[in-house]
């Protein structure tokens, strides 16, 4: 699937590895990653059933050092910075003065400096946005993004493969803490992502690394009945758990009530940022115009993006994203679906039958 973002396609540093294994190749987040390795299917049972194995590389990674790193990053993100404790991040947006969605990005504290992970895809365009606020402030912006990779193992199984492997409990660790371990003689560093209902893990490596443990990562995890997954399979499950992708499910064109962001993405007592005004006037108003909602398709054909949903022949909203859910034996996805309709339970019509409205996750 393309992501909706124009630009040269970015290789993951393991497409050598994966066309090796017979992977079908495909674009995601702007960058060339599995669409399966041979039956999409079996391995959405793997991320429901035991344990996935999932190549994450189409990140971009930038360091923020400099006595006032903290305040800056406070006062251009929605999320607080400010307050959070060592060794642990959450997730912001950036947002243009006007409260629309420039870009999604997670940051972490370091007792040296601020870890932010974003998408590869923009890297370039917010490095320059990013680097326009710095005016007055002591803060060193350095691009890490050649330096590391991201692999990810999610699933029921992921918390004893990760425990085996590097004796690191991810039930102690809050979501989106890092603890730095060792996969066999491999240097990494672990950050627990609770995606849906099961808790998994991220092994943030250097790219030199990245082939070996994904060797061992596939080994353990086909040990454990599960195994490596591609996109096809992944977005599926993401589309269950409810959880919208940057670029695909909200971008530019969206401010963070629209794309139901307002709660993961923000904090209301941090103090001022770019943006805040926009948020704050929406958060008192109560509503917007049109909101991010889940979709359950009657039978099993699968809506394209940006396929119109009516009511009552009238237009109402569109499909961002949409996949078929083994588990469901029906099309679920994303859309924006304006306020008169877009009520959990609302029936809508699409050119290849029904859509109902439905809450997140998606009920089974």
């Amino acid at each position: 699937m393309q992501a909706p973002e124009l630009g040269k396609i970015i290789d993951t540093p393991l497409a050598p590895l994966h066309q090796q294994g017979g992977a079908k190749m495909g674009v995601w987040f702007g960058c060339a990653l599995p669409d399966d390795f041979g039956d999409w299917q079996r391995e959405y049972w793997f991320a429901q059933k035991s344990v996935a194995l999932i190549d994450k590389n189409y990140r971009c990674y930038l360091s923020f050092t400099g006595p006032d790193r903290v305040r800056y990053l406070n006062a251009i993100l929605t999320n607080n910075i400010k307050d959070l404790p060592p060794s642990h991040g959450n997730v912001s947006l950036l947002l243009n003065p006007q409260g629309r969605i420039l870009a999604e990005i997670e940051t972490y504290a370091l007792p040296e400096s601020l870890f932010c992970v974003s998408y590869a895809m923009i890297q370039a365009r917010l490095a320059e946005t990013i680097e326009k606020f710095i005016i007055m402030d002591d803060v060193a912006l350095s691009d890490d993004t050649q330096r590391f990779g991201t692999l990810a193992l999610e699933g029921p199984a992921a918390t004893q493969v990760v425990r085996e492997l590097t004796g690191v409990d991810l039930n102690s660790l809050a979501d989106l803490e890092r603890h730095d371990a060792r996969v066999g003689t491999i240097p990494c560093t672990i950050i627990r992502r609770t995606p849906g209902k099961f808790i998994g893990a991220e092994f943030l490596a250097e790219r030199p690394h990245l082939e070996a443990l994904w060797q061992v990562l596939a080994e353990k995890s086909e040990a454990a009945g599960g195994g490596p997954i591609g996109y096809s399979a992944l977005s599926a499950v993401r589309l269950e758990q409810g959880i919208p992708w940057f670029s695909y499910d909200f971008g530019e064109k969206q401010i963070p009530h629209e794309a139901a962001l307002e709660i993961s993405h923000i904090s209301y007592t941090k103090g001022c940022y770019t943006g805040q005004e926009i948020v704050e006037r929406v958060r008192s108003r109560g509503q917007v115009n049109r909101r991010r909602v889940g979709l359950r398709f009657t039978g099993q054909a699968v809506p394209s993006s940006s396929e119109i949903l009516t009511s009552d022949g009238k237009e109402a909203g569109y499909v961002t994203c949409a996949a078929f859910s083994p588990a469901l034996s029906s099309a679920i996805g994303m859309g924006y679906v304006r306020k008169e309709n877009n009520e959990v339970g609302q029936q809508l019509e699409w050119q290849g039958g029904k859509a109902e409205v439905t809450k997140f996750p998606q009920g089974r």
